[in-house]
């Protein structure tokens, strides 16, 4: 993926697994987690979640998530917006 020169990279990982309770976030295996990947932003990232939760949907204990690595990174920046 190339970036135009004036956007900011926001890192974004995309996990998910099955969980051990519905509504939960504690995992079954932590072995089994499918790392889908990194993404230069949350819109990227949020495509990825959706394609894997779509797909997963007849798992009612499988979730995906989106974790806000940019915020992690760098907690003390601001203007990240809503992502």
């Amino acid at each position: 993926m190339s970036e135009n020169e004036g956007d900011k990279q926001l890192l974004h990982l995309v996990f998910g697994g099955e969980l051990k309770k519905l509504g939960g976030t504690e995992f079954r295996d932590l072995d089994a987690l499918d790392i889908v990947g990194i993404y230069p932003n949350y819109k990227t990232a949020q495509a990825a979640w959706k394609a894997k939760a779509q797909a997963s949907v007849d798992n009612a204990h499988m979730r995906y998530f989106v974790v806000h690595l940019h915020r992690l990174l760098d907690p003390e920046a601001k203007g990240a917006g809503s992502e």
